[in-house]
């Protein structure tokens, strides 16, 4: 009754720490006599020296099974004993990420003294979990040419897909990249070191600039689908299990270089006819890496500490300095060709993590990790040692590469941030008895972020403008889409508070967990514009739009989300059967903010605290089964099913909607016709109406499109009914089934299939204008080979609204269902292969091939004004009034991906590689056409004064951006001296110098260039590596 007591006051302490899913391998077994039968009562260790308290043991259960939970990653001997039999030991015993290796045994009848040793290989097959994990161990991680970044790993797993828009040039430095999986949402991916969160607090809470040194990691681990009751998304988690230390001192260092001039191009005539008019060049880049662990008191103390600086150096791809930069007198961009535009960023990173096994059955860890960047453009140093404006007249850069395209002018960009970025963690375990483990842990990310105002802005008094470039763009430097002028800019802070708490009964046959997980998320953000509030649309250097902004204003939002829940495993045979069941409870809620008093917004308004989502309450089941189909251990069958929610996170799905400062105008637009050419609206911008200035010298300036801008005005309403309640929060379904299969010592081979379909999606509609109050019209595209069949067919059902309700705004904001279906689904196929032979040979890779389809036509065939400017992380595909593809089927995508690594013996060289091919984005063709091409077809004027409207001419698949096939080398020479090898060599990258288009600017300029190349991969060049471990 004492220990019972013992037991719950320590749960109880649990359930009040202040994280998420981590990965727990586990060996497990059944042990019987030399008759077949089974043998209850036998003692079973796990012992290893990655265990600070050396093994863990485990007792077998009446039907002879045992199971050891919560192992690190590293190798294992067990050992089984029992007084009257002999001792048996199994060494070598590999584990990774959540695997569970089967290790059966037979005992014979002797004395305990006695050990018989068992060679044999380590499992490969996971025959009891359902979960589809691809792990990679630190060795392998060091061996292979990459930027040692989560981001380079995971471009190398087929399972995960990357956010669309992507730069996907991860080998040159670590950053950040938003990431899901296959026909789920683009933004659910999650990245956690040790199990714990560092995802920024908002677009899905799953990533962040957080840099982390997987060149330090024990392993790095992607679940891609079959989670149970820890995981809150359906899509892909990489978690990072950092370096303890040990008994031993041991460390590496590692250094790496682009040495100038040894950077090839890959600048071809083609991307030169296709309107990339500068190449994007790497200039330096470097890596300093060294990590060190040991013991501070053996068996009860470890520590293990890295410190990283890392950075780069390149030119800006399609980009000219601004000859007029700062001229208050000039309107127009002019391109500097006798100059580059560069960036420069780096990073400075130091961590500690200390192991404390402070009593028999208690264990610590606590982690810091603090990180600095120090952003400027290229070569000249302050007294910090970060870079600032090169006093070079050939060169002009910003702090930094935020904000930088081959669409931005440099003066418009602002630097990516003068603060640094902190991760802490604490955790806690405790196996009370062989049968009872508790756990917990709590974790903070904290960063600020921009881009951030350029210090000395020269800018900001002068009104920002951006180029349509309809029908060609001489008069600025014939960029589409180019911003110039004036910059923007944001100071922002984020907060992710993540903890987590369990206790497992384990028995030999049945784990049994309980357990809860939270977050709160806090995102705090103000943006700036110019001191006018004003941007300028121009086309060909023409004036045609006003933007009025009512800038600055924060906007704050804070998002809360727990979970409690309780999953079981268990085996009987050679089936084991899982099962969980969770409750999630989230909302979101926004302190008290203000807003104005701005140049269009005379008084200041305060909106008190304000909830945003009530209360979402989801019950979600999983389930799944593992089969030993011959009872070999060596092929299983994998049947799992469940369904997963959206990211509860700020900015993301429905959390933020409810912000008083995004419900009501702070931005509205008005045709302008500058008709004395001074490039100053000759109106009253206060006014919303239309004024028409030109008898008396003036301009004609239209009608606002949203007549509530600068009034304390709701222009969005939400359904309550989409804040709160059961089963509302947006959420997916999965079900795979998968046949893994070990096709010689250690080398498996999977294959599985896999469905998802999205659910509740929202909707828009403006309830002040209706169905009736949109006149319907149809164009034809414009005569060009580039189009699907050269052009010249009929692009329907398009929509303009009845001049009289231009500008007319009453948005509400609620469930699709009401309008009609609104879908996204999904199935693939994945291939995996794992091959880790002891010849010196290691090799993971792997094929994803899948189709997703969208739709929202149902909603839009009664809502034509609803608007989603692109295909969202939600999963609905970009509409509008002019972009009428509401269904996006593009047909398969396939992903290949393969990395690994080969020591020749006796001479000690290694070769290495990576190989990775990936489809090329969905493209648009975004055609601003005058009304002299709508006015026939519309049998009036475009509304509003409007002199020409956007239109998407091609379906979502219709047309490819390149596929970006890449190749990456290694060769080393390996040194070994004592205790100390080394590792010197050269990496190649991007081998077959490839000129892939990553990504493209997607306005349509009949007979001119379309579609422009933005960023190319970075062409071949040759890193000089060298590792020392010690």
């Amino acid at each position: 009754m004492r220990t019972l007591k013992r037991v719950l006051l320590a749960f109880s302490w649990l359930m009040i720490l202040p994280a998420s899913a981590f990965a727990q391998a586990s060996i497990t077994g059944t042990v019987k006599d030399a008759s077949g039968g089974v043998m209850p009562g036998v003692t079973v260790e796990a012992s290893s020296p990655v265990l600070i308290e050396k093994g863990r043991t485990a007792t077998t259960d009446a039907t002879g099974q045992y199971r050891i939970v919560d192992l690190r990653p590293g190798t294992y001997t067990v050992t089984f004993n029992l007084p009257g039999f002999t001792t048996v030991k199994r060494e070598g015993v590999e584990l990774t990420g959540s695997f569970t290796a089967s290790i059966n045994a037979e005992l014979k009848v002797g004395t305990i003294q006695e050990t018989v040793t068992v060679a044999a290989e380590s499992p490969i097959v996971d025959v009891q979990n359902v979960r589809r994990q691809t792990t990679v161990t630190s060795d392998l991680i060091t061996s292979i040419p990459t930027a040692r970044s989560y981001a380079a790993m995971m471009f190398l797993i087929p399972a995960v897909t990357i956010q669309s828009g992507n730069t996907m040039d991860v080998q040159v430095t670590p950053q950040m990249t938003v990431f899901g999986g296959a026909g789920g949402r683009s933004n659910e991916g999650r990245m956690q070191v040790d199990g714990l969160n560092t995802g920024a607090a908002l677009n899905g809470g799953g990533v962040s600039t957080y840099i982390v040194d997987i060149g330090n990691a024990q392993e790095v681990t992607t679940t891609s689908s079959g989670g149970l009751g820890e995981a809150e998304v359906g899509g892909p988690t990489i978690s990072v299990v950092p370096k303890t230390g040990g008994n031993t001192f041991k460390g590496q260092m590692y250094l790496s270089g682009v040495p100038s001039g040894w950077v090839g191009t890959n600048y071809t005539d083609a991307l030169r006819a296709a309107g990339l008019t500068t190449p994007g060049a790497l200039i330096k880049q470097w890596d300093f890496n060294v990590g060190i662990g040991g013991p501070i008191r053996k068996d009860r103390l470890w520590f293990f500490g890295t410190a990283r600086d890392e950075g780069q150096y390149r030119t800006i791809p399609g980009i000219y300095p601004n000859v007029n930069a700062g001229d208050a007198t000039k309107w127009l961009y002019m391109p500097d060709k006798s100059r580059e535009v560069r960036g420069a960023e780096s990073w400075t990173v130091a961590t500690l993590r200390v192991t404390w096994q402070a009593s028999q059955r208690n264990k610590f860890n606590f982690y810091w990790d603090e990180q600095h960047p120090c952003n400027g453009a290229v070569y000249s140093n302050d007294v910090k040692g970060c870079r600032k404006q090169p006093s070079s007249p050939a060169v002009i850069g910003p702090l930094g590469l935020g904000g930088l395209t081959a669409t931005t002018s440099p003066e418009t960009a602002g630097y990516l941030s003068p603060y640094g970025q902190r991760a802490q963690q604490a955790t806690w375990s405790a196996p009370v008895t062989n049968r009872l483990l508790l756990e917990a842990g709590m974790g903070t990310y904290l960063s600020a972020w921009g881009p951030f105002e350029t210090p000395g802005n020269p800018t900001g008094d002068l009104v920002r403008v951006t180029e349509q470039c309809s029908a060609g763009c001489a008069a600025n430097g014939n960029i589409p889409n180019l911003t110039y002028r004036s910059m923007n800019w944001l100071h922002a802070w984020n907060g992710t508070f993540t903890w987590r708490a369990s206790a497992s009964y384990v028995t030999g046959a049945q784990s049994l967990k309980f357990g809860l997980q939270g977050g709160y998320l806090v995102d705090d953000r103000q943006n700036f514009t110019n001191s006018q509030n004003l941007t300028f649309r121009v086309n060909n250097g023409v004036p045609n739009r006003i933007t009025e902004t009512a800038l600055p204003f924060q906007t704050h939002s804070d998002v809360r989300y727990d979970a409690f829940y309780v999953q079981d495993q268990w085996t009987r045979g050679r089936m084991t059967l899982q099962g969980a069941l969770r409750f999630d409870y989230a909302r979101s809620y926004f302190p008290e903010q203000k807003i104005g008093p701005s140049n269009y917004l005379p008084f200041s308004t305060v909106f008190q605290r304000t909830d945003g989502v009530t209360g979402y309450k989801d019950l979600t089941p999983r389930a799944g089964v593992a089969y030993d189909v011959f009872g070999t251990g060596k092929t299983s069958l994998k049947v799992n099913v469940g369904k997963y929610l959206e990211p509860a996170s700020n900015g993301n799905g429905n959390y933020s909607i409810a912000n008083p400062t995004s419900r009501i105008a702070t931005t509205a637009n008005r045709a302008w016709t500058d008709a004395n050419g001074n490039f100053k609206p000759d109106c009253d911008l206060v006014s919303p109406a239309m004024q028409d200035n030109r008898a008396g010298g003036g301009d004609l300036c239209a009608q606002l499109d949203n007549l509530n801008f600068g009034k304390p005005v709701f222009s969005n309403n939400i359904d309550p009914a989409i804040l709160g309640g059961w089963g509302i929060r947006p959420s997916d379904w999965q079900a795979g089934v998968s046949v893994q299969q070990q096709v010689r010592s250690r080398v498996s081979i999977e294959i599985g299939y896999s469905r998802r379909w999205l659910r509740n999606f929202t909707v828009t509609d403006n309830v002040a204008v209706g169905l009736s109050d949109f006149t319907p019209f149809s164009i034809t595209a414009p005569l060009d080979p580039r189009l699907p069949d050269g052009g010249g067919y009929v692009v329907s059902g398009l929509y303009d609204v009845t001049p009289l309700l231009f500008g007319q705004t009453n948005n509400f904001i609620t469930d699709a269902k009401s309008y009609g279906d609104a879908y996204q689904r999904s199935h693939g196929i994945l291939l995996n292969i794992v091959a880790r032979p002891r010849n010196g040979l290691t090799f993971q890779g792997g094929v994803n091939t899948g189709t997703t389809v969208q739709d929202i036509c149902g909603p839009r065939s009664q809502l034509p004004e609803f608007t989603i400017v692109t295909a969202d992380a939600q999963g609905r595909p970009a509409v509008g009034p002019t972009n009428p593809w509401c269904h996006s089927e593009p047909g398969f995508i396939t992903r290949v991906t393969g990395f690994g690594s080969y020591l020749i013996p006796k001479i000690d060289v290694q070769f290495s590689g990576t190989v990775r091919s990936d489809q090329g984005g969905v493209l648009a063709a975004n055609w601003a056409a005058s009304n002299t091409f709508v006015q026939p077809a519309l049998g009036r004027l475009i509304a509003g004064g409007l002199p020409n409207v956007t239109i998407n001419l091609v379906q979502p698949g219709q047309v490819w951006g390149d596929r970006v096939n890449e190749v990456d080398l290694r060769i080393a020479k390996v040194l070994k001296f004592g205790r100390t090898r080394s590792s010197i060599g050269i990496d190649v990258f991007n081998v077959l110098n490839s000129a892939a288009v990553l990504t493209y600017n997607q306005a349509f300029v009949p007979n001119g260039t379309w579609p422009v190349p933005t960023s190319v991969l970075t062409p071949r060049f040759v890193k000089i590596a060298a590792q020392i471990d010690f």
